[in-house]
């Protein structure tokens, strides 16, 4: 009656690999926001050079310093213009891949949650299949004992 209490070591390793991907998502979203406030300074320097070329454009007296230089002013503020439309495209980008990321970080949480309580779980059914076969061993040594006393 030699029982061997083994333990399933897959509950933990699936736990482990659940927080490893948790971690993951969670160094991605960091990346992410890291990038947003990025795109978000960048968006906040055009607008200021956006703006400071747009008042040289309709200062009084600008008109008197040629037309080849408003022909830049225009072209120089329509180029900001669009650079200004990529960076709130790429901004949108970003936050949709952030609410992506969240729901991803949503959903392995979850698994994360559910795999450490099966490896809980598994340990203590492991610790009172122990302690099952330990109390049968002590039962049985009771009964060896009580058996030799009564024969003597």
């Amino acid at each position: 009656m030699n029982q061997s209490v083994q333990a399933r070591p897959c509950w933990s390793l699936l736990a482990q690999r659940a927080e490893d991907q948790l971690e993951l998502i969670r160094l991605e979203m960091t990346q992410a926001n890291h990038r947003l406030n990025q795109l978000e300074r960048s968006r906040q320097r055009l607008h200021v050079m956006y703006e400071d070329y747009s008042q040289q454009f309709n200062q009084p007296g600008s008109q008197s310093q040629g037309m080849s230089r408003a022909v830049v002013l225009r072209q120089y503020m329509s180029q900001m213009l669009s650079l200004i439309e990529r960076v709130n495209t790429d901004m949108a980008y970003t936050q949709n891949l952030l609410a992506a990321l969240k729901e991803k970080m949503i959903e392995a949480e979850k698994e994360r949650i559910k795999m450490q309580t099966l490896a809980e779980k598994n340990a203590m059914e492991l610790q009172l299949q122990s302690q099952r076969i330990e109390q049968r061993r002590m039962d049985e040594l009771g009964t060896l004992q009580f058996n030799r006393k009564m024969a003597s």
